[in-house]
């Protein structure tokens, strides 16, 4: 399990990806393991940080390796279209509090031209499509990370949407997915996850869901 991030999740993607291929190759080599097949567990932005890991060019010689990406709740879209007024207040407030890179990222207002967005920019890189196996796990009663976003797919108001967000937001699916399914042997699977949850403020605002 991935370390180097752990409790520094507030950070631009860019810094959180540096420690998180340091240390992958950092275990490779002192390892000294030469493994056939590579697989990816990610949760929440986790999901980012290892598609981000993924264009660099320390790993360059991994790819051909890979497997099985499993993306539990991964913002891959952001919070765009986010249906919770109080968590997209919440995230507004933590971005501020926090000077938090990353939700400012996922928020895509990182750059005032959308297309020169971070994950915009991420959706264009190779990535996703190395891999034979990809399963998106979402869950519409997580108010975290959107359930479109999760399963990188279109919802009812992007598509409603003639403004560039809607624009962008649509390509970046197309960029996404389209490499996927260009592709017979790749396998992805979508799943809308549903919990059983007490109630509580916890579930009452997505969080219990996000980390089930």
């Amino acid at each position: 399990m991935s370390e180097r991030n752990q409790g520094e999740t507030f950070d631009d993607f860019d810094t959180m990806t540096d420690r998180l291929v340091s240390e992958i190759t950092y275990y490779i080599e002192v390892y000294g393991l030469k493994p056939a097949k590579i697989s990816f567990i990610g949760h929440s932005l986790g999901n980012i940080i290892i598609r981000s890991a993924l264009t660099r060019p320390e790993m360059k010689p991994y790819m051909n390796r890979l497997h099985t990406f499993l993306s539990l709740s991964g913002p891959h879209l952001g919070t765009l279209y986010n249906s919770s007024g109080l968590v997209n207040m919440g995230m507004w407030f933590m971005q501020k509090w926090k000077k938090s890179g990353s939700l400012l990222q996922l928020a895509m207002k990182d750059a005032s031209d959308l297309r020169q967005t971070f994950l915009y920019k991420l959706s264009q890189k190779s990535g996703l499509e190395h891999f034979r196996n990809i399963l998106l796990f979402g869950s519409s009663q997580d108010r975290y990370v959107p359930l479109h976003s999760a399963r990188i797919e279109l919802c009812k108001p992007a598509l409603k949407d003639t403004s560039l967000q809607g624009m962008v937001y649509r390509e970046m699916v197309t960029n996404l997915i389209q490499p996927i399914i260009q592709n017979p042997e790749i396998a992805l699977l979508r799943y809308d996850v549903h919990h059983a949850l007490p109630s509580s403020a916890n579930s009452l605002i997505g969080r219990a869901a996000h980390i089930a």
